[in-house]
């Protein structure tokens, strides 16, 4: 009888685990994080790891460690000059790597995660970061809970398809509050949330056109013409004096973008070659920018993305 109980109770407690092994290997991975009750990440723009043009110092008022940043006044918004003299506006974040970083985005049988904010690895200041993104495509099975993987960490060990794709998003980490109220074509102005080593990101996105990686894998590049109110090589010359403007009560300066958002060649990338502040009279276009005396070949490539034109 003993012998009977102890083999009827084995049986029991096998199936029990079989059922519950089947059980679990049905049931969502896990329960998906909740941004809102997750820590923020600290983002500084201005330190001299991050900035290159845009550095902090005790005189010249960049927003400090982590502070919301106002992008629509100076020295991050610039009135300039289309290729055939019109004016136009775009903002300044700084200089940045042709290299794109990498995003992921998870999607679920071809259509995103609904509720999953996408995953980062680099903010600015870090080794490999850059206001551009090459976008990789998370494959996620049907039982995956949104947030469940906030981290790259969790996203590697999780073994999903990643597949890696040619697109392009120009998207700046940023201090959370911080504020860019103008875009092209009315595209929206708020701060879009990421995660970031579980941790919550903010960034702005800029889609005056859209992006692809060069068949180098590279962020495109096309030529900007600007000139200082100081050359540079003088005293205090080059971006510390500021750009040349047509007074000193005036924000408007001559520096000529060379393609516009409808062209096919243009991207926010600029490499900026820096003319003559002589020829500031003269210069009011492409052609005239190109004839004007350069100083400086490619003085590095700056996200600079336009954002009106009249």
């Amino acid at each position: 009888m003993k012998m009977y109980r102890l083999k009827t109770m084995s049986l029991f407690f096998a199936g029990f685990i079989a059922i519950y092994s089947c059980k679990k290997d049905n049931a969502p991975m896990t329960t998906g994080k909740n941004p809102d009750n997750a820590q923020d990440v600290s983002v500084d723009r201005f330190n001299a790891l991050a900035g290159h043009l845009q550095v902090r110092s005790a005189t010249n008022g960049l927003p400090g460690p982590n502070q919301a940043v106002n992008f629509d006044q100076g020295p991050f918004i610039t009135m300039g000059l289309s290729p055939q003299g019109h004016v136009i506006q775009y903002y300044n974040f700084d200089v940045q790597s042709t290299t794109p970083a990498p995003i992921w985005t998870f999607v679920k049988n071809g259509q995103p995660v609904a509720g999953q904010l996408n995953v980062v690895n680099v903010l600015p200041g870090e080794n490999g970061y850059s206001d551009f993104w090459q976008v990789n495509k998370v494959n996620v099975p049907d039982n995956y809970v949104a947030n469940s993987i906030t981290s790259y960490d969790e996203l590697i060990a999780s073994g999903y398809t990643i597949e890696k794709t040619n697109d392009l998003v120009n998207c700046p980490i940023v201090p959370k509050g911080s504020t860019a109220s103008k875009r092209l074509n009315n595209g929206g102005t708020g701060l879009t949330r990421g995660w970031y080593k579980n941790k919550v990101v903010y960034y702005f996105n800029f889609f005056e056109k859209p992006l692809s990686i060069t068949g180098a894998g590279l962020v495109p590049t096309i030529p900007i013409f600007v000139t200082f109110s100081i050359n540079p090589g003088q005293a205090g010359g080059g971006p510390d004096s500021g750009f040349e403007t047509e007074s000193p009560t005036s924000h408007q300066t001559h520096n000529v973008i060379s393609v516009l958002p409808s062209d096919n060649a243009y991207s926010p990338l600029w490499i900026v070659r820096v003319y003559d502040n002589a020829s500031f009279p003269d210069v009011s276009n492409i052609n005239t920018a190109n004839a004007a005396p350069l100083l400086i070949q490619d003085a590095g490539e700056v996200n600079c993305p336009v954002v009106n034109v009249q």
